[in-house]
């Protein structure tokens, strides 16, 4: 036991100081990109200015109320696509009928650039809250529905049958069989999941918005507010490791589950 949570806590430390060491090489490129006259200030500001800006825009009521707004979006397109997802992705898959017709389809979509279905939602549902987090979910869904017929298809047939012969009830064949088999899968398919959603809805924002992130990055961008768009983007950047780490932590406590 001793000796597994040192090699665990080595491997957390290791990581630990691979994550400082390419944050450091990215700031040392950045800043050496200036001092020898690869990109001038106007282009890209400075490192430390742009985390300067970055924490006093974590003062601005302005940009936390856009934070605020952006985060119901994201959070409410999330919880609706990944239940969402993992139950039609196990409904269809359990069918080799609707299988055979949706899976295609699934997979189809899933190629299509997203992008080009977003003013069908402006149509559809104006510029809102619910045209953001419609757009979420559609930019999220198709990852999950992918990533459950994946996990579906990695439990073993063989592992459900003996579990019958005993005598096992759907629920314990479910937690017992299915759920230690599909949890690595739908666990990075939550990490995708998120990935998608943030991407999704940021874009709805920029495309057209009264309010949330999406659109302060736009603005900046479109007024040359290199500072400020920078330290935005280095915050959702961080936002989306912060989330993907704590999404890492909880696979790790799930590790018995691979045994």
């Amino acid at each position: 036991m001793a000796a597994a949570f040192r090699r665990s806590a080595a491997r957390r430390l290791g990581g630990l100081l691979s994550w400082i060491g390419l944050v450091g090489a990215i700031a040392a490129a950045w800043q050496a990109s200036l001092w020898f006259g690869v990109m001038t200030p106007e282009l890209l500001p400075p490192i430390g200015e742009v985390l300067a800006t970055a924490v006093s825009l974590l003062g601005r009521p302005a940009f936390l109320a856009s934070v605020g707004v952006t985060l119901a979006e994201v959070l409410v397109a999330f919880a609706i696509a990944v239940p969402l997802g993992v139950a039609l992705g196990f409904a269809i898959s359990e069918s080799s009928y609707w299988s055979a017709i949706l899976k295609p389809i699934v997979f189809l979509i899933f190629s299509i650039p997203k992008t080009i279905f977003l003013p069908m939602f402006i149509l559809a549902f104006g510029i809102n809250f619910g045209q953001k987090v419609g757009f979420g979910v559609f930019s999220t869904i198709f990852i999950v529905l992918i990533s459950s017929f994946s996990a579906l298809d990695s439990v073993k047939s063989d592992h459900v049958r003996v579990a019958r012969a005993y005598g096992a009830s759907p629920w314990q064949i479910a937690w017992r069989v299915y759920m230690p088999a599909m949890a690595p899968i739908l666990l990075e398919a939550v990490r995708l999941a998120m990935i998608f959603n943030l991407t999704g809805i940021l874009l709805a924002e920029m495309y057209a918005s009264r309010a949330g992130l999406g659109q302060l990055i736009a603005s900046w961008g479109e007024n040359y507010m290199l500072k400020e768009l920078l330290a935005g983007i280095l915050l959702i950047a961080a936002a989306a490791i912060l989330f993907n780490e704590a999404v890492r932590w909880f696979e790790a406590r799930c590790e018995h589950w691979r045994s």
